[in-house]
């Protein structure tokens, strides 16, 4: 018996001095085959007084991780349970296998969190761990964040943005901009409700915020300007070139739907779009070659010339975006100051887009002075639309922040959540 326990525990990864194993088996459990392992807890004395006592024997299947998914495996656990004679009180022989009442060994509740912090489906995790997917929710239930929070302290570069969560709604996240922590993610992106957030801490720590990185959203520029006195608000590097792009796109297909489908004008501004949207000292100006659609041999940058020269708003629509964007990337902040008071005459669209401009003059030259953006709050928001593609949504949004959390790239994090249920 002695060596059959040694290799049972030895297999099974089980420590536990008061479990002894003395049997195994195979079965049927609810229709599946599964596999047994038979073993008792001894208690030979009254946990309240240490006096003799009667035993008798309860049984309960406990669920353990397997390394086949298709085999479960269940210890059949027979737990001593003893009546006082002399304090009238009943013990039960416990084992830190698995909690009290609780028929979840702890090894499968650390193998469902260790899952949780990957890329999988709570319905995968139900089927690799032999368990439900309800008792995956509640593992991830018990994860879940405190509703405590520390309102003494903010981190001094802040970004916000938002994302598409529980029933299609927009929910606001801000994150640290240097450690790439998440701070809070709110269930809604509305104005009052962020406020009401940020204003939980007092002035005293507002005042500390240095930076605010944010996209184009014109009520978060408000926003920041009265929530962080002391902060300076700068627009995120990409989205000022995406709606530069934007803008110059708009032009190009207004003046490419000015010619005929399929002929060399309209093949020249439709099918060499990227080319347009790339920078002009990066397109190849020495090696042509034949492209089929022109029926010629030209170079990237001859392409592009010929089809700025169909129309000099296109021409002027594209040399500033090239500008602006050569200036924001070169941190000049005196050349774009003067292009976006440029008065040539460009698109509807860039037009557009210059007026937006002029009215966040300070923010748009911040994003040329200051290193900070929101490329890291672009990364997470991805892997959100990830997680989220992958359980085919969420419909709570407690579950959605918490497994938000778990996937976050954080060591520790991580392994706070496999240690969660080391403690029986």
């Amino acid at each position: 018996m002695s060596s059959c326990n040694d290799c049972i525990k030895f297999s099974l990864n089980i420590k536990d001095p008061l479990l002894e194993f003395w049997d195994i088996s195979t079965g049927k459990y609810r229709n599946r085959e599964a596999k047994f392992y038979h073993a008792i807890v001894h208690l030979d004395h009254c946990l309240n007084c240490g006096s003799d006592n009667i035993v008798h024997n309860l049984y309960s299947n406990v669920r353990y991780p397997a390394l086949d998914a298709s085999l479960p495996v269940f210890i059949r656990i027979a737990k001593e349970r003893i009546i006082c004679r002399n304090c009238q009180t009943n013990s039960m022989a416990q084992t830190e296998l698995v909690d009290k009442y609780c028929c979840i060994s702890n090894a499968t509740k650390r193998k469902i969190i260790g899952s949780l912090t990957e890329d999988w489906s709570m319905k995968s995790i139900a089927r690799q761990t032999s368990t439900s997917t309800n008792t995956v929710q509640r593992v991830l239930e018990k994860y879940s964040p405190s509703s405590f929070e520390d309102t003494d302290w903010l981190p001094e570069y802040l970004a916000f943005d938002e994302f598409r969560g529980v029933g299609r709604q927009l929910h606001f996240i801000a994150i640290d901009d240097h450690t790439h922590k998440i701070v809070k993610v709110l269930p809604t992106r509305l104005k009052k409700d962020i406020i009401n957030y940020f204003k939980r801490f007092p002035i005293t720590v507002r005042n500390k915020v240095k930076t605010v990185t944010m996209d184009l959203n014109y009520y978060y520029d408000i926003m920041a300007k009265e929530l962080f006195p002391n902060a300076q608000v700068i627009l995120d590097r990409f989205h000022i070139v995406q709606m530069l792009n934007r803008s110059f796109n708009s032009c190009r297909i207004q003046e490419m739907k000015k010619h005929k489908k399929g002929s060399w004008k309209y093949n020249l501004l439709k099918y060499y779009w990227k080319l347009y949207l790339k920078p002009f000292d990066d397109l190849e100006k020495v090696k042509p070659c034949y492209q089929s659609r022109l029926k010629d041999t030209l170079t990237q940058e001859q392409i592009v010339a010929d089809g700025l020269s169909l129309n000099n708003e296109l021409e002027n629509t594209y040399n500033l975006m090239q500008d602006i964007s050569k200036a924001l990337k070169d941190r000049d902040t005196k050349k774009l100051r003067s292009l976006i008071q440029s008065k040539d005459h460009v698109g509807n669209m860039m037009h557009t887009t210059l007026n937006t401009f002029k009215r966040n003059l300070h923010d748009i030259l911040n994003a040329a002075k200051f290193d900070e953006s929101n490329g890291c709050l672009e990364g997470t928001n991805r892997k959100i639309k990830q997680i989220e593609r992958t359980a085919y949504g969420y419909a709570n949004f407690n579950h959605l922040v918490t497994r938000i959390k778990l996937e976050e790239k954080d060591a520790i994090i991580k392994e706070k959540a496999s240690d969660y249920y080391l403690a029986a």
